[in-house]
């Protein structure tokens, strides 16, 4: 058993769980993250891609709005290089509610939210594929963000005043004693080593993990586990955010993200934390939803569909709504307060918008409690990313603007090395994944990281495979870099059966057309090319 000692062991690396992480060590407190899977394997990537304005909840729920709108502010400042400031549309059609329309433009007012009416020959200039039956549009701050991106930055931040962190490193149980929570116990699930941690404090940011967490205390928590089915299209069909304007509900947001358009979501109420299957009938329900915004969307290509699980606090007041009823407010939970329980908080709810404040209330609790007086200044210090305008100029001359452009937004502070590799061998300059622009230099790099244990981590952090042929070119091509890193073809074979595993849950459900057809290609190559079995292909 190996013992660590820290002040404040953080559990979950989502974003609010690293967002305290950085929050915490910026004040001087010492701290550990602990994260079962990969950073942002949960709810942090399985998500629109939304960076909020407020405008979905100016209506019903002020308080959210209002703080997604100053959080989107802050995250324009300090995370630029992670967002994607596309702007979203609200569209109002023929038949909608006129009386919401009225309460909506008070409540952005109200709120701050800035509002713009786009008149409908220049909304249909435009975004040709918005349906004709718009009869008023309004322009907000809705923007897009890369959570993957954001949740490393903030993590290297974090790194970058002595905070630490450890994935695959999954809490097993607290360490209580005399009614205390004075550390946790976790297992290494790389090396299958147990880990007693001590620690002052344990704040629990599991999201949808945090009620078992809660329950290792002896006491319960109430989570709704809120799944969201959504769905991967093959291409921009729009070029900003496009919200129905309405009273919120399935299918009524389309969000731009890299080289896709992410559509949805669903609402429905399960019982795990990772429930991701996606039902046949959800695509075809959102489908039809999908229609009102984008005619003939049926003749669009899917990709892929995926689910995501919102972790929304159920208080007393929510207990009679269903998962779109519950607010989208975060609540910290002081548990000596709650259930006699010392050393142990939770944060419960809220959104990836306003990670960063969800993480300052925690820290500020945390800081209370250990005497530390040292302010907040996450929303004036920007995130990592930094790079020398040489860098960015050597990188666009070895592999062009686009792909240079895209390759620093991913590495950020990491990207000199990488042009470094190609300016020595330029042949490492080569696309292994040309959706993406992923070049071999770029994932030998990430290989060589110890925080890449699997082709999903890889994924994660290159994007490869996460374009519109989901790996069915990229995959083999970065065959034989994988498997010099991973060691040989035996561990390969398992990794490309575990990504494949993983890749078809998303496609199954949206198999016809075009994409049943690519499916169909992308299997016949891993059958013959990588010489996999059928059964090793289907997971």
């Amino acid at each position: 058993m190996r013992e660590i000692s820290t002040q404040v062991v953080v559990i979950g690396g989502g974003a609010t769980g690293v967002g305290i992480l950085r929050d915490l060590s910026m004040r001087g407190i010492p701290a550990l993250l602990l994260e079962q899977g990969d950073l942002a394997h949960g709810t942090s990537s399985r998500f629109h891609g939304l960076l909020h304005s407020g405008g979905r909840y100016a209506v019903k729920d002020d308080k959210a709005a209002q703080e997604c709108i100053e959080e989107n502010i802050i995250l324009k400042t300090i995370a630029a290089h992670c967002i994607e400031d596309t702007y979203g549309w609200f569209v109002f059609l023929k038949g909608d509610d006129p009386n919401y329309l009225e309460l909506w433009l008070q409540g952005c007012d109200q709120v701050g939210i800035p509002v713009r009416e786009v008149p409908l020959e220049e909304g249909f200039r435009l975004e040709p594929l918005l349906t004709r039956k718009a009869t008023r549009i309004f322009e907000v701050p809705d923007a897009t963000v890369d959570g993957f991106k954001l949740l490393w930055s903030n993590v290297k931040s974090a790194e970058k005043y002595g905070g630490t962190y450890q994935i695959y490193c999954k809490v097993q149980s607290l360490w209580l004693e005399n009614g205390r929570v004075i550390g946790v116990y976790a297992e290494d699930l790389i090396t299958g080593e147990t880990l007693r941690v001590r620690s002052e404090i344990v704040v629990n940011a599991a999201g949808p993990w945090s009620a078992e967490i809660a329950a290792m205390s002896g006491f319960n928590v109430d989570v709704l586990k809120d799944k969201g089915s959504l769905l991967v299209f093959n291409q921009r069909l729009f070029n900003r955010v496009i919200n129905r304007l309405r009273v919120p509900g399935d299918g009524d947001i389309f969000v731009p993200h890299q080289t896709v358009t992410v559509f949805g979501t669903t609402s429905h109420t399960v019982e795990l934390p990772d429930d991701h299957q996606v039902d046949e009938q959800d695509i075809t329900y959102l489908i039809e939803l999908g229609q009102n915004l984008l005619e003939g969307i049926e003749q669009q290509r899917i990709v892929r569909s995926f689910a995501g699980i919102r972790p929304l606090y159920e208080s007393v007041e929510d207990q009679d709504q269903e998962g779109r009823g519950v607010s989208r407010n975060f609540v910290i939970i002081d548990h000596q307060k709650m259930d006699g329980v010392q050393g142990l908080v939770s944060i419960l709810g809220g959104k990836l918008t306003t990670y960063r404040l969800m993480a300052e209330k925690v820290s500020d609790w945390v800081a209370a409690k250990l005497g530390v007086h040292t302010a907040c200044r996450t929303a004036e210090e920007p995130l990592l990313n930094e790079q020398p305008a040489e860098v960015w100029d050597k990188a666009r001359q070895l592999i062009g603007v686009a792909a240079a452009n895209k390759m620093m937004e991913r590495l950020n502070e990491q990207a000199g090395a990488v042009v470094e590799a190609i300016a020595r061998q330029p042949l490492l300059g080569q696309f292994v994944c040309e959706c993406e622009m992923v070049t071999q230099a770029e994932v030998i790099h990430a290989l060589q990281d110890p925080a890449v244990n699997s082709l999903d981590d890889l994924r994660r952090q290159t994007r490869l495979g996460m374009g519109t042929c989901q790996g069915a070119y990229c995959s083999y091509r970065a065959t034989p870099m994988i498997q010099e890193a991973f060691g040989g073809w035996e561990r390969t074979v398992k990794e490309y059966r575990l990504l494949l595993a993983e890749r078809w849950r998303g496609i199954t459900p949206v198999l016809w057309g075009e994409q049943l057809r690519e499916s169909e290609l992308a299997r016949a190559l891993f059958l013959n090319v990588l010489d996999l079995k059928a059964e090793e292909s289907e997971g």
